[in-house]
């Protein structure tokens, strides 16, 4: 019996063991069950976020998720699962919950739970954008295009004025359309909108590419729009309409289309050749570097952009008084002379011969007929008239059937509103006239007093 008494296994030893047991409450199994649970529980959580961290520096710079080979002994499984084995290299905590080291049934690293996470990114982003445009007025700038699988994506862009009295503009939604006709468009655009309580009644503007679909003044999108809201006014954006008009004066003018030609060549032939190309970069280097030297140039940040800042002022200077008409026609009257000058000058610096410009000019290659119509005709007489002017006369008919009155008047109107120099465009006729002229309904009779 005393033999037994000392066995490990005997029964009385077991019984006394759970005894024990039984009046330590740490060892009761339900508490076994909780502390086990909240070990997995905190294990998963880990493992969760570093998921949705990874979802989150991956979305922020635009990166792809998945790669081409996720499997196991893929040398490369993509951003996504590498990140993540990225992380887990500065953290053991990470590295115990995470791939190999996770469950099967909770790995949370799917395709599916990267979707997830990211349309609760997204939600929560378009609610932030909600609450800073509120019940306020609003614009719409939409355009589709195909993305890599041949799906048509519909891109909507929210441009308003926030709290602090700043223009913003927010990158909203983009949904997938069967098609690009502009009665689905519009449904789809009102679905997005609905679904995040914005109304449509608050728009106010939409901007939209050249399409027909798009800017058709019967059944467009922008049409459509207007039916509901009339004072969603749509202006097909200006800087495109610009360069399509100079595009087509280009084509028009046959020296303005011939040179650009000729420099498409030039371009085609040096961009084709690494050496030529670099050549090319050498001698462009060298060139500013003299001409820093001897201050013929400002160093500094966008020091070098002097004219086409210049340029770009007058241009905007002049669209917003609605003028750019007269800035061709002094262009056309005034500044030939200067032109001329200017190009003497880079001639003579670049060692390229100047013709006589009181010399007779002659067409090569010309018929006899054409020739005794240009006997008389002065080099200056064909480079100003033919070549100067008539890029300039085409410029104006292009720029006269691409810019509506309209849009133009709109334009010129809402630069009284611009901050810019302390609103020293502010024009209180023009703010008057804005309101009675395109947006009556949008004040009571005693504001438009006041």
């Amino acid at each position: 019996m005393g033999h037994v008494g000392t066995d490990q296994n005997s029964p009385h030893k077991i019984a006394v063991k759970c005894c024990e047991d039984l009046k330590n409450y740490s060892r009761h199994i339900g508490k076994l069950i909780e502390k086990q649970s909240s070990q997995e529980i905190e294990n998963n959580r880990l493992r969760l976020k570093t998921s949705i961290d990874s979802v989150r520096w991956l979305a922020f710079q635009a990166y792809a998720f998945r790669g081409h080979d996720e499997s196991s002994d893929s040398k490369n499984q993509g951003n996504f699962i590498e990140l993540i084995k990225f992380l887990a290299t500065f953290n053991d905590k990470v590295d115990g919950v995470v791939l190999t080291n996770a469950p099967r049934n909770a790995k949370y690293r799917s395709p599916q739970i990267q979707k997830e996470i990211l349309y609760i990114f997204a939600t929560k982003v378009r609610d932030v954008i909600h609450k800073e445009i509120g019940d306020a007025k609003f614009c719409i700038l939409v355009d589709e295009a195909r993305d890599e699988s041949k799906r048509e994506q519909m891109a909507i862009i929210l441009r308003f004025v926030d709290k602090d009295s700043f223009i913003q503009e927010r990158f909203f939604h983009i949904v997938h359309v069967k098609d690009t006709t502009a009665l689905t468009l519009k449904k789809k655009i009102c679905d997005v909108l609905s679904c995040n309580d914005l109304k449509i009644q608050n728009i106010r503007g939409q901007g939209y590419d050249g399409g027909s679909n798009m800017r058709g003044e019967w059944n467009g999108l922008q049409a459509l729009f207007l039916r509901e809201c009339p004072y969603a006014y749509y202006v097909h954006c200006f800087a495109h309409k610009l360069q399509l008009a100079l595009v087509a004066a280009s084509r028009e003018a046959k020296s303005v289309h011939q040179f650009f030609e000729n420099l498409n060549f030039i371009i085609n032939i040096v961009v084709g050749s690494s050496k030529r190309n670099d050549e090319l970069q050498s001698a462009q280097v060298a060139e500013i570097e003299s001409m820093i030297a001897s201050n013929e140039i400002e160093t500094g940040r966008g020091a070098n952009q002097i004219v086409l800042d210049t340029i770009s002022k007058e241009g905007t200077n002049y669209s917003q008084r609605g003028d750019a008409e007269a800035a061709y026609m002094n262009l056309r009257k005034e500044k030939w002379e200067h032109f001329l000058d200017t190009v003497k000058s880079f001639c003579e610096k670049n060692e390229i011969d100047v013709p006589d410009m009181n010399a007779r000019y002659t067409r090569a290659r010309s018929r006899s007929c054409c020739q005794n119509e240009e006997s008389f005709m002065t080099m200056e007489h064909h480079f100003r008239i033919d070549v100067f002017i008539a890029a300039i006369d085409f410029q104006l008919q292009e720029l006269d059937n691409r810019f509506s009155e309209h849009a133009v008047e709109l334009l010129r109107l809402n630069a009284a509103l611009s901050p810019q120099d302390a609103y020293k465009s502010f024009k209180i006729d023009d703010i008057c006239s804005l309101v009675e002229k395109f947006y009556p309904q949008d004040f009571t009779e005693q504001e438009k007093i006041i």
